[in-house]
């Protein structure tokens, strides 16, 4: 799916059970991508700097000093480690254990960047009997997904489409289908969402399903507004709208001055939305984006729709199938013939996006990825259990298991997903920074740096930090009450410091946002005198 420029504006949200547009999470939205920039040079310090014991007790009373002001009811744990030397620079209950939210993707992009390269690429394909003759396919035809996150309906720049692989069935000769399109999702195995994941989240396009076979990013948008003339029906619009979504509307265009209580729901066995609530008639319109149900029966029925449109005649319908199918069902792409396919876009342009966006399923689909591809070097000791067990259990075994390699501590941690939407992921700041060390030592340490949002210009921290533009990379985290910020700091004197700061119990938003970004400041001007700031 493109990226979104629309804005979710703040709504009085009713939704059966509670649930409401507040309930984001405070998930960040899509942002636009950027140049790769140079990773920070490692300059060594000159001699008018402050003398680093010296600036390392100005640092620690400077980062004391905004803890102990209006964040004292919030949980802080803080880690500042240098990059060249590894010194432990600042320390504060580093060795606790805190729910991450987003930083739990920097875990999941620095593994499989390092395990799997930056030059890996997703394969999607479709399946069948070869034509006859007369270019008809007897039997099924299956679009076989492995894990591709930049799948889209219709093409756009080098991203794999359904488009496109209905063009290259008609130009091989297909010109009837004599079965049924199955859209194929078998190839992940394990739960259909994140341990961990609140129900509530489930709905909205942060908590959509990670499917081997997903397609537009497993989301639409919901577009609501106002009619021109009260009484009357509020105009409800879903995009992209192939009739997979089915929609209920029941708002209504209100008096001017009439508040908006909007409801929006989607069932979460099923994709039938309902739209509810009053609109007031002098209202502006807003998005929303609500996560499909079943995005391998969504891939499939788009794939038909082209199908149609490019000419070739269906006999069947769509269905869908996961890993849960009987064995008599299961499908086989060995015994089968590969018909078209495509590739994904290269495993670095999709870190970029899953760093820089905050992308959560892009980070579920790199962790199923890896545990699929990789799980064997983090094996279950009971042979039956790893045979059972799922790539999201694999993914997160893999993980614990490169950090071990590396000499980090992480028998304490708990992994329960790849992006941090789950409230049972439990990571140290130590750990954390630890990991960002090791992966800069890599051959993909420039690639997963500039993945990194840039303070003050790009990504989740385009609005935040905007005098240390330049200096500041780092992933940001928000859930409701946490809040997360680690990455790279360059100081004025040119030393790379690495840091990871983890906040829990947060109440105050506004506040806890606030002395993040100053500890992350005063990381940066490090070395420098009050005077100098």
């Amino acid at each position: 799916m493109s990226k979104r420029t629309v804005t979710l504006l703040l709504l009085i949200v009713l939704i059966a059970a509670s649930v409401s547009v507040g309930l984001l999470n405070g998930q960040p939205k899509r942002a636009e991508k950027t140049k790769a920039s140079p990773a920070p040079a490692k300059q060594s310090t000159p001699e008018s700097a402050v003398p680093k014991p010296a600036a390392e007790a100005a640092l620690a009373a400077e980062i004391d000093r905004i803890l102990g002001s209006d964040t004292q009811q919030a949980r802080f744990g803080i880690f500042v480690t240098s990059l060249k030397d590894g010194r432990a620079i600042y320390s504060h209950d580093s060795d606790k254990l805190f729910v991450p939210a987003s930083n739990m993707k920097v875990y999941t992009t620095a593994v499989s960047l390092d395990l799997l390269g930056a030059d890996y690429r997703w394969r999607t394909s479709v399946y069948g009997n070869r034509p006859d003759a007369n270019g008809v396919i007897k039997g099924d035809v299956t679009l076989y997904g492995r894990g591709a996150p930049d799948l889209i309906g219709r093409p756009k720049g080098d991203a794999p489409s359904i488009t496109k692989f209905a063009d290259q069935l008609y130009e091989s000769g297909v010109r009837e289908i004599g079965g049924n399109v199955i859209g194929d999702a078998s190839y992940f195995r394990g739960d259909l969402f994140g341990l961990g994941w609140q129900w509530n989240d489930l709905q909205w396009y942060f908590g959509a399903e990670p499917s081997a076979l997903s397609v537009n990013e497993n989301t639409v948008e919901v577009t609501i507004a106002p009619s021109s003339k009260k009484g009357s029906a509020a105009s409800v619009v879903v995009t992209p709208n192939e009739n997979y979504v089915h929609l209920t509307n029941d708002a209504h265009t209100a008096d001017g001055d009439a508040p908006a209580t909007i409801g929006v729901i989607r069932d979460l066995s099923s994709n039938e939305v309902r739209v509810w609530g009053d609109f007031p008639v002098a209202g502006r319109a807003f998005s929303a984006f609500l996560s499909v149900h079943d995005p391998a029966l969504w891939a499939a029925t788009l794939l038909k729709q082209a199908l149609i449109a490019r000419g070739i005649k269906i006999s069947g319908d769509v269905r869908s199938r996961d890993f849960r199918a009987a064995d008599n069902e299961k499908f086989d792409p060995q015994r089968s013939s590969e018909l078209a396919y495509q590739d994904s876009e290269p495993l670095g342009e999709i870190i970029h996006r899953t760093n820089k966006e905050s992308n959560n399923l892009f980070a579920e689909l790199l962790l199923r990825t890896v545990g699929k591809e990789r799980g064997s070097m983090a094996p279950d000791p009971d042979p039956k259990k790893n045979q059972a067990r799922g790539d999201d259990q694999s993914g997160t075994a893999v993980v614990k298991a490169w950090l071990q390699q590396r000499g980090i501590a992480s028998t304490a941690i708990q992994l329960r997903d790849g992006s941090g939407l789950s409230r049972l992921d439990l990571i140290t700041p130590e750990v954390t920074a630890r990991l960002l060390v090791a992966i800069a030592g890599t051959a993909g340490a420039t690639t997963f740096h500039d993945s990194l949002p840039s303070a003050g210009k790009d990504g989740t921290l385009s609005s935040r930090l905007k005098k240390y533009e330049g200096r500041i990379f780092a992933k940001t985290g928000t859930l409701t009450y946490v809040h997360s910020l680690s990455g790279y700091a360059t100081t004025s004197t040119g030393e790379v410091l690495v840091f990871s700061i983890l906040c829990n119990d947060a109440t105050a938003d506004r506040q806890t946002l606030a002395a993040i970004d100053e500890i992350a400041g005063a990381i940066a001007d490090f070395g420098r005198s009050p005077s100098q700031r």
